[in-house]
């Protein structure tokens, strides 16, 4: 067995999306070779390791997470050797990768798949088949598809259903039969063998199916959910992966997990017995919405600082570690959700700190740090992405023009759109022609002009990155949100050995007039970041600008300041009132839609 050193609690990873990172060669695709040429840039960030989306070959009938050879690097991506020479610059430099595993489905272009079509051994029950049932509807049962449709596909040549809780291209595995569990282990030890430090492991709580998958619930969508989502093995499975490979490595798993409570989650990541480090919970994208981004309300803030302090409290109550983030290739752009494209770079500053102080280990996806936002095209036929063209299809009641600001908002087209380096052609992502769209404001969005400029979103990415892992407090302090109930003010702080961080954004597009918690000073604490280059106080209070953050450091000696304290307030009520504040209003924004002209 191999020592856990849990390493990832000191780090900071950044997320890329190869396909829109950087290209190398010119083929309009992004690659490991201009990965390799942007590392130093990676590391100006103070960044420590990459997550890597899917680099598999692939069809791309899902961009990735359809894979069709998990023991290889797609081409499109540089190959295996080139792979090899990245992970040896990386761990040269000091710098960690985590691959993404997709273990709940694979390609059906996959050669398992294909030998399983045609009942072939061992493969024949690598998958879930069902005959057409007797009736009027022959599907096995009335689970959906969660990018829309029945979750079940009928296979000619099999003569038989198969089951996909996504496209249909990706038919998902039968973790029931211990012969796939065993290829699945042979993957993870081919990684990690290689040199890779972890996985970021796909709705990893999906994979576990109930025996005689019988009807589910009938819910709208998404139906049979509740399930298969934390299934009835799915703890077995991953304790067992944990025991035969994992516990040999001193590695990092992390499980991507839908609508995961935080309960839920402390089964899988409690470090007293956890299958896995660390779970990316949906949560820190609900701000706005309320089950999907397609379910939208306008962002609310107290709704949103509930959900973050919920995930500090219980991750710290049950020994667990949080992992943090505000994007990445499943999400729309931040900015365009939670902030204001107005105050593009002062939102984008406001966000960071809300999230970048709190405890446990963040991430930032490319394009984050500089206040990429969400692109608009014409026409539904200018999107690739299979969800998004599923959900369009399903918005068949709001015109078309309501249909395509659902889509403006909420497609994960937004997140992949080219990086945007340079005002030059094609935002300096490629010299030949992108893959898809870049987005029209790379022109005063890209990082070489906020390299030049020192008030940059960019660079207070970079200060924030720097002053989050110089102070101890970030890392093993408890967390306080001070105005929970403050509809423009995320005020909190963490405490530790004497020594409290007070974190201030404000969310509003206009000045406030600011006065700090009972027992904080601002006199008499050190501000160590701005957002504006000339933050001045007024008194023990000052007047916050739009969208201004500040975070200040104090230091009890002596107790020559009173210990802090917050406002007991019972926010599960809370909650519930919010979100019905938050159903009135989204009703609202619909029927503004519906008037629109």
């Amino acid at each position: 067995m191999a020592e856990r050193t849990r390493w990832y609690k000191d780090m900071c990873f950044y997320q890329i999306w190869p396909r829109s990172f950087k290209d190398g060669n010119g083929d309009g695709i992004g690659d490991l070779q201009g990965v390799l040429e942007k590392l130093d840039y990676i590391q100006s960030l103070h960044m420590d390791g990459i997550w890597f989306s899917p680099l598999y070959p692939s069809p791309n009938a899902d961009y990735g997470y359809d894979v069709a050879d998990y023991m290889d690097i797609a081409g499109e991506f540089g190959g295996m050797e080139l792979f090899e020479q990245l992970v040896e610059e990386l761990h040269r430099r000091g710098m960690k990768i985590i691959m993404d595993l997709v273990i709940n489905h694979t390609s059906d272009q996959h050669p398992w798949f294909q030998a399983s079509r045609r009942g072939l051994e061992p493969y024949k029950g690598y998958y879930y088949w069902r005959p057409a049932r007797e009736g009027k509807n022959p599907l096995p049962n009335n689970w959906q598809s969660l990018f829309e449709g029945d979750a079940w596909s009928w296979d000619e040549e099999r003569g038989a259903y198969y089951l996909h809780l996504f496209s249909p291209h990706q038919p998902d595995l039968n973790l029931r039969n211990p012969a796939v569990r065993e290829e699945i282990k042979k993957i993870m030890r081919f990684w990690l063998d290689k040199g890779v430090d972890g996985f970021r492991e796909d709705v990893i709580t999906m994979i576990s199916k109930p025996r005689g998958l019988p009807d589910g619930f009938p819910l709208p969508t998404a139906r049979g959910i509740e399930l298969y989502n934390h299934g009835p093995s799915v703890h077995a499975y991953l304790q067992e992966f944990r025991h035969d490979v994992l516990s040999r490595y001193d590695c990092v798993t992390i499980g991507e997990a839908p609508m995961t409570r935080p309960g839920q989650a402390l089964e899988y990541i409690r470090e007293d017995g956890g299958e896995l480090d660390m779970l990316i919970q949906f949560d820190a994208m609900r701000g706005d919405s309320f089950f999907t981004s397609y379910s939208p309300h306008p962002f609310f803030l107290p709704k949103q600082k509930y959900l973050w302090a919920r995930w500090q409290r219980r991750m710290d109550e049950g020994k667990a570690w949080n992992l943090l983030y505000l994007e990445n290739h499943d999400h729309a752009r931040v900015i365009s959700r939670y902030g204001s494209e107005k105050y593009r770079s002062e939102s984008g500053k406001a966000l960071a700190a809300s999230y970048l102080f709190q405890k446990g280990t963040p991430f930032v996806y490319q394009g984050q740090e500089i206040g990429m936002t969400n692109i608009r095209l014409d026409s539904i036929d200018c999107y690739e992405d299979v969800q998004t063209q599923r959900k369009y299809a399903g918005m068949k009641r709001l015109r078309e023009d309501q249909r395509l600001k659902r889509v403006w908002r909420a497609s994960r087209e937004s997140s992949r759109t080219p990086m945007q380096w340079t005002d030059g052609p094609h935002g300096g992502f490629s010299e030949g022609e992108p893959w898809f769209y870049v987005n029209q404001n790379y022109r005063s969005v890209n990082v070489l002009q906020q390299e030049e400029d020192p008030n940059s979103l960019l660079n207070f990415y970079r200060r924030a990155m720097e002053l989050r892992k110089s102070l101890p407090v970030v890392r093993f302090g408890s967390y306080r949100d001070l105005r929970p109930l403050s509809l423009r003010l995320h005020v909190y702080e963490r405490c530790a050995r004497g020594v409290r961080l007070l974190v201030i954004c404000s969310y509003a597009d206009k000045e406030l007039s600011f006065r700090p918690p009972r027992g904080y000073d601002l006199r008499k604490g050190r501000l160590l970041l701005w957002s504006y280059p000339d933050a001045e106080l007024r008194g023990n209070g000052c007047t916050l600008r739009p969208y201004e953050c500040r975070v200040y450091l104090f230091t009890d000696k002596e107790e020559a300041l009173p210990a802090p304290r917050a406002e007991e307030t019972d926010l599960s009520e809370f909650y519930g009132g919010a979100e019905t504040a938050v159903e009135e209003s989204g009703e609202e924004m619909a029927e503004q839609e519906a008037e629109t002209p």
